[in-house]
């Protein structure tokens, strides 16, 4: 249940945060309906970026709502606009409980369906496949092209510098680059 669109490439300062909730019995639809407004009250707000409602994986299980902005400061904006606090309490009517919520970060966030039911989590196999071809060549650049020119410092500060060049290149430039051009690979559940 795709809302809008989903920020293709994450950039920096960019926020994902994740809502858990599930709807009361019988009370789905009506859930489902106020999410949906939320996401029309959400696409006023500036920095707003994306956002999606994915339905539990069996029925009773918990909802998850994604949604993206553009920075903290947008995320607080929303937090704190009227239109949320009305449709946050009409929600209470329809939901059991308060929303448990959760931000990705790091290296959780280079494989974005994470926050999906664990039935349609990318394999295993699959992600640790789509990590190797982005950590080989990265590698193997830094190694062939950086490395020697680090060769007068000590082996710690050698390879503390050669790897956080690698994981800084792997979290901003290649991953991001890479899940987005595998999607189908990493999720072929997702195909529609």
């Amino acid at each position: 249940m795709d809302a809008n669109t989903t920020p293709a490439t994450p950039q920096p300062g960019q926020v994902t945060r994740i809502a858990r909730r599930r709807a009361q019995p019988g009370k789905e639809a009506s859930y489902e309906a106020l999410v949906r407004e939320m996401f029309q009250h959400m696409r006023a707000n500036r920095g707003f970026l994306g956002a999606e409602l994915l339905p539990p994986h069996e029925a009773g299980g918990d909802y998850q709502v994604v949604v993206h902005f553009a920075s903290e400061a947008d995320l607080a904006a929303w937090d704190a606009c009227p239109a949320r606090a009305d449709l946050h309490r009409r929600m209470r009517e329809v939901a059991e409980a308060e929303p448990d919520y959760r931000r990705l970060s790091g290296l959780e966030a280079w494989f974005a369906a994470a926050v999906v039911p664990a039935s349609m989590h990318p394999p295993r196999a699959r992600m640790a496949l789509v990590t190797w071809l982005g950590i080989f060549p990265t590698v193997s650049f830094f190694l062939w092209f950086v490395a020697p020119h680090l060769n007068a410092l000590p082996f710690l500060p050698r390879v503390g510098l050669l790897t956080g060049l690698i994981v800084m290149t792997m979290t901003w430039v290649v991953m991001p680059r890479l899940t987005k051009l595998l999607r189908g690979f990493l999720n072929p559940h997702l195909r529609s």
